[in-house]
């Protein structure tokens, strides 16, 4: 069986930022990046702040431009796309969700399909379908504003918008950062199950080690704007490479090893 085509590449990427001034450089945040993604991949970007994950996501729909290389999306230079019309192909979760607090729940998930024009009783439909699979009540729902529900509902329905004009690719800039452990536990599962059932590529940003071994098809880590191993999460944790990323992996086998002990009554 022949692999996946990929619908995401990154071709020798450098960025700086603050450069083009006469001598002057700029700082270095990606390094020669070069990384493909196929086509209904879970990709997950961890490393420490200042790494690069986050402008590394931002190249994909046109929020940032590469100094050098090129980024390919579904085979062609992003740099040749109208970037409002990439960013309607794109679903994007970022943690704070941003919805529109003026707006109720179905109008914030319908608002791209209203851009693209659908009519409204096929973004009905939509909306209510959407709210069904992030496992919210249309009923209940539909209606009320975003002051009215709580962390996690509100990343639901940014979950249900992101996806809401049938994009093939999601991006998530630590969309479950904010949300308290147990919720976050509980929509980050819910999005991996809507992935696999919708046939999804997602690219997700975290700083949480577990949270990617546990959504991940595969890693990619991270540092000083190298990305410096990628693997699948059995991969990284039984044969990492390097120091940092052994270090990196050693993180949820011992909060693992951890909990096993509390449950067989020991210390923690």
């Amino acid at each position: 069986m022949s692999a996946a085509p990929p619908v995401i590449e990154f071709n020798n990427i450098i960025k700086r930022f603050g450069a083009g001034r006469p001598g002057e450089s700029g700082v270095l945040a990606l390094d020669r990046i070069s990384l493909s993604v196929p086509v209904g991949e879970f990709l997950v970007v961890v490393g420490p702040s200042g790494s690069g994950k986050t402008t590394l996501l931002r190249l994909i729909n046109r929020l940032s431009e590469p100094s050098e290389g090129h980024v390919l999306f579904e085979g062609e230079d992003v740099r040749a796309l109208d970037p409002i019309l990439l960013r309607r192909r794109i679903g994007y979760v970022f943690q704070g969700v941003g919805l529109f607090p003026h707006m109720t729940v179905a109008e914030n998930v319908a608002i791209t399909p209203r851009l693209l024009g659908w009519p409204k009783d096929k973004r009905e439909t939509r909306v209510d379908t959407l709210l069904e699979l992030v496992r919210l009540s249309p009923a209940d729902y539909r209606n009320r504003l975003p002051r009215e529900l709580s962390g996690g509902e509100r990343q639901r329905v940014g979950v249900a918008r992101a996806i809401a004009a049938e994009p093939h690719v999601v991006l998530m800039d630590e969309p479950f950062g904010a949300l308290d452990p147990l919720t976050r536990d509980a929509v980050g599962q819910d999005y991996r199950r809507l992935h696999d059932k919708l046939g999804l590529t997602t690219v997700m940003i975290t700083h949480d080690m577990l949270e990617a071994v546990l959504l991940a098809d595969r890693i990619a880590v991270m540092h000083q704007g190298l990305i410096i191993e990628e693997g699948t999460p059995h991969e990284l944790m039984s044969a990492a490479r390097t120091d940092y990323v052994r270090d990196l992996m050693q993180m949820p086998r011992t909060q693992a090893a951890r909990l096993k002990g509390l449950m067989e009554g020991g210390a923690p």
